[in-house]
């Protein structure tokens, strides 16, 4: 940890606050709290970018950790966007407006932009190390690389066939269970996991061990809070035909599905 710098990285939290405070502002007179969505890849872009900005020397990693970092967000936070744009506020985040009223208003300042601040710092401290280390690049850091541009594909990939398969009025109503959805019901969070165990090598490969607790809390996240735990907490109540779906098919890494 000697080449990582603490107080340019708290600089990096700073400004990560500054942006939560702006969109949550923003989210106010749109009573559309779900914009954060957006903003979530553009926060761990941002940390990265301040670190490699405002730090004096880094390493040979900080053209490559910038490159891949830029894209993976331009990718997830244009897609969120685009998705989410026109539909008001996602029913996750209603479900939290109602449980915390009153006041909702001015408590989804630190219960979702704050925390979403905080959260992005943390995930992008291997993006930091990896930049910060001075060790050359070696076998580890191919392997990061593959392991994160196979993961952002698999994301993309499942992100495109999901899409267009909603796209389609013939399948309203049906469960998505083809190509990449065949073999895992969330094939889009499996490709978030792999890009940040990728992630997680670089920082590695660059004397940063110690930031085995951005994938580990990654991981976290998509299995029990915001990914696969909350998206079918009610869903078999909801639609009955994916109860089948979950009985086949595997919940998180890609399987064939039972017959």
């Amino acid at each position: 940890m000697d080449a990582f710098s603490w107080e340019t990285s708290f600089l990096a939290l700073a400004l990560l606050g500054v942006a939560a405070v702006l969109t949550w502002l923003a989210s106010i007179p749109l009573r559309n709290v779900s914009i954060v969505d957006s903003l979530w890849g553009v926060m761990i872009a941002l940390a990265a970018w301040v670190y490699a900005l405002a730090t004096p020397q880094t390493g040979p990693r900080e053209g490559l950790v910038l490159v891949l970092v830029s894209l993976w967000m331009l990718r997830l936070s244009g897609y969120i966007t685009r998705r989410n744009h026109g539909h008001g506020e996602d029913r996750r985040y209603q479900a939290i407006r109602a449980r915390n009223q009153p006041h909702f208003t001015f408590k989804s300042l630190y219960l979702v932009f704050g925390l979403q601040a905080v959260l992005a710092w943390i995930i992008a401290w291997p993006l930091m190390a990896a930049m910060a280390g001075p060790e050359p690049l070696g076998w580890l850091d191919a392997l990061g690389v593959a392991l994160w541009l196979f993961g952002i594909g698999f994301e993309a990939g499942a992100d495109q066939q999901l899409a267009r398969f909603k796209a389609d009025p013939a399948n309203a109503g049906r469960v998505m269970d083809q190509g990449l959805w065949r073999y895992s019901r969330h094939p889009n969070y499996f490709g978030e996991f792999c890009v940040w165990w990728g992630v997680w090598l670089l920082a590695l490969a660059a004397g940063g061990a110690w930031t085995l607790i951005s994938p580990l809390l990654m991981s976290f996240l998509l299995l029990k809070v915001s990914g696969v735990a909350l998206l079918e907490q009610d869903i078999g109540e909801r639609r009955p035909a994916y109860r089948d779906y979950i009985a086949r098919t595997s919940a998180f890494f890609p399987w064939p599905p039972k017959d």
